[in-house]
């Protein structure tokens, strides 16, 4: 057996005595952390053997230089005359160059001799030296890439600095030199050079030429054009003078155009100025004034005799639906001139029907108003009895607190409007004092109101009474005017037109709508549920009924004039309050629920007539009273929800005029806070008091607080 053989069988029986050894988690973690430790050692210490390598480089060539610059030094000082000579002879002047520059870059020889390295050893060596700059500090750094770039490039020669005596020539000439300005005024100013360009003249100057007296390219081309080119460029010329007055004549303001003249930009600048928005197809322009208003000459009439002068934007929008026998639902603020939108229309409806007489009379009206409130029915009566009268029709209101005989008695020689409240006009429909057979105009005003009062099967008790024979077609005739105005020979013939005007839009509002009405053009003016901007509104925090009541008497000494209207939540706490403002000397009266209709219409009376300066009353009066010329609006208690508060600051600042709204809140009415707080925010002429801005409730949505029982109000003495 052979050594190698021997060897070999020695090698096996040791490998086959190892056994498969068992290591955990722990210990191959350890391993590895180990073998990880090792590779960083052997790494570390490979760059320690590199860094010196670079410093044995680095002292070598700085030796190497220092040598180099010592010989050349020495050699200049034994052989002056031979550099001197060396410097006149141009045969000799390309070798001193030669010798300079091999005494200034060492060959890669010299460099090998004194390190012992060959030069493809050494560029090997080299190479490296810049790649781990950060391992090394700045000095050695930059050390290393100076002798770097000295061994490739060469050393740079230094700038040569002049010896003293040395001559200077100067090879710039004198412009005095010149003996052909004597000769050639042309030179007597010097130009730049000048290039050929578009719109440059080759020798002028630049400068010159874009100066506006320069004429001289103006007139070269002038000179240039032909006959037919000037006539060319005139007519286009004139042209474009046309446009532009053809342009600016038809962009004018719609308030300097005819009625002719409106585009469709004028008419939806016209909506925009006005916050007019329509929705529905095949919606009619707007009223611009009454005069290009498409009404017969007695309205006119009458509307220049009640002394509108000129149409409001619900006006303007809703009056043109209406006259095209057409549904409309219109949505405005308060005290925007709601109640001539849609009277002046139903006017102009009832005078193309047969008068009432004792053979139709029978029959009962044409035209029925739904109110909610007894003070908004009646004043929409003594505004519809301004035109009505003068045009020879018949205008009765039913209401409650009244005797339903008198009212029978009202109605014995018919009537073609009725004006009443859902309860009683169902009561005298029950009763058979009135019948609705040649109805074909309904108006229902506060829509929405009618439905928090608790009257929405009165108002669709109402509403099926109608006769169905002349019910509009729910199809695109209903957007027709020319279908819809087809039938005017009698009232069973003419299609029912229906309108209704709310504030906002609850579900039960949309369901009458979809019901009762057909394709409704739909007006919005502002936005729903927004307070008028010729309202301030006011905002204190009190703590305090004594402090509630010092600025309440605070703010009527301030010189606001009569009447003032403020409300109160409580039926009990307007009495209380009326009786302490009568004691200091103010004239004060009451309306609310608790009263009768006759004393809630002398409380009324005497506010208008100037009896009584101030009005205390609750969320009765807060809809649908027109008081003329209110100053001031006091909340001594502020509202449960938004759009109480909406209406009631909406007795002032009506019909165009500027008023004030101050609320007292407390922290009980932490529930209306947020809402409040973003009408604030919104209104362009009222502040939000930081106290009410900061407020914890009004970062929460409005409900998710938790309610309070608030408290009765007590006026004190």
């Amino acid at each position: 057996m052979s050594i190698e053989e021997l060897l070999k069988k020695k090698k096996e029986a040791a490998d086959g005595d190892k056994k498969a050894q068992f290591m955990t988690k722990e210990q191959r973690a350890e391993l590895a952390l180990l073998r990880r430790q090792q590779e960083v050692d052997e790494k570390k210490k490979k760059l320690d053997e590199e860094r010196q390598q670079r410093d044995v480089f680095i002292k070598q060539a700085d030796s190497l230089k220092n040598t180099e610059r010592s010989s050349r030094y020495d050699r200049r000082r034994r052989s002056p005359s031979r550099s001197r000579s060396r410097s006149r002879s141009p045969s000799r002047r390309g070798g001193g160059r030669r010798d300079r520059d091999r005494d200034r870059d060492p060959s890669p020889t010299a460099f090998s001799t004194i390190t012992g390295l060959s030069s493809d050893s050494l560029l090997l060596k080299v190479e490296p030296l810049v790649a781990p700059h950060a391992l090394l500090d700045d000095k050695v750094a930059k050390r290393e890439h100076e002798a770097i770039k000295e061994r490739y490039m060469g050393q740079q020669e230094k700038k040569k600095v002049k010896k003293i005596g040395e001559r200077k020539f100067v090879f710039d000439w004198d412009v005095t030199e010149d003996t052909s300005q004597d000769h050639n005024p042309l030179y007597n100013k010097r130009y730049t050079s000048q290039m050929f360009g578009r719109g440059h003249i080759a020798g002028i100057d630049i400068k010159e030429q874009m100066k506006e007296k320069s004429r001289f390219y103006d007139i070269l081309l002038e000179e240039r054009r032909t006959d037919l080119e000037k006539g060319r460029a005139k007519e286009l010329e004139e042209m474009a003078d046309k446009r532009e007055r053809k342009t600016a004549f038809d962009e004018r303001h719609w308030t300097e155009k005819s009625l002719q003249q409106m585009t469709d930009r004028d008419w939806r600048i016209f909506r925009e100025d006005f916050n007019v928005s329509t929705k529905g197809g095949n919606i009619p322009h707007p009223l611009r004034n009454w005069e290009e208003a498409p009404l017969p000459v007695e309205v006119l009439n009458v509307i220049k005799a009640v002394g509108y002068e000129k149409p409001s934007p619900i006006q303007r929008q809703a009056i043109p639906i209406g006259l095209q026998n057409r549904d409309v639902i219109g949505i405005a603020e308060t005290g925007s001139g709601k109640t001539a939108a849609f009277v002046i229309p139903m006017l102009v409806f009832i005078s193309r029907l047969p008068k009432i007489t004792a053979e139709n009379m029978v029959d009962g009206p044409y035209s029925i108003i739904l109110a909610p409130t007894r003070e908004l029915a009646q004043q929409i009566e003594e505004e519809t009895r301004k035109f009505a009268s003068k045009m020879g029709f018949t205008c009765v209101s039913i209401v409650g607190g009244h005797s339903i005989d008198e009212q029978a008695f009202n109605l014995r020689n018919g009537a073609e409007i009725i004006i009443g409240t859902p309860g009683r006009l169902k009561d005298c429909l029950d009763r058979r004092i009135i019948v609705l057979n040649q109805c074909t105009y309904v108006v229902m005003d506060e829509a929405d109101k009618m439905i928090d009062m608790g009257f929405e099967a009165d108002v669709n008790a109402i509403l099926n009474g109608l006769s169905s024979s002349n019910t509009k077609p729910d199809t695109e005739d209903a957007e027709n005017p020319e279908k819809m105005l087809s039938k005017v020979d009698s009232a069973t013939e003419r299609y029912r037109q229906t309108v209704m005007f709310t504030a906002t839009m609850p579900p039960a509002v949309e369901k009458i709508a979809r019901t009762y009405m057909r394709r409704p053009a739909v007006v919005t003016i502002g936005t729903a549920g927004k307070a008028v901007d010729t309202v301030e509104q006011v905002v204190e925090f009190v703590h305090s009924e004594g402090q509630k009541k010092d600025r309440l008497m605070h703010h009527l000494q301030s010189g606001f004039e009569a009447p003032i209207i403020i409300f109160v939540n409580q039926k009990k706490g307007a009495d209380v309050l009326s009786r302490g403002l009568e004691k200091q000397g103010f004239k004060a009266t009451t309306l609310h629920g608790g009263k009768s209709q006759e004393q809630r219409e002398i409380s009324l009376a005497q506010l208008k007539s100037g009896a009584k300066e101030i009005l205390v009353a609750t969320d009765v009066a807060g809809r649908g009273i027109d008081i003329k010329d209110v100053s001031l609006v006091i909340n001594y208690d502020m509202a449960k929800d938004i759009q109480d508060y909406t209406h009631r600051i909406g007795r002032t600042g009506r019909a165009g005029k500027s008023g004030t709204a101050i609320t007292f809140v407390t922290k009980d009415d932490a529930d209306t806070f947020s809402d409040l707080k973003k009408m604030l925010q919104e209104s362009t002429n009222s502040v939000c008091p930081p106290e009410l801005a900061n407020h914890e409730a009004t970062f929460q949505k409005p409900g998710q607080g938790p309610k309070k029982k608030k408290e009765e109000t007590i006026f004190l003495q």
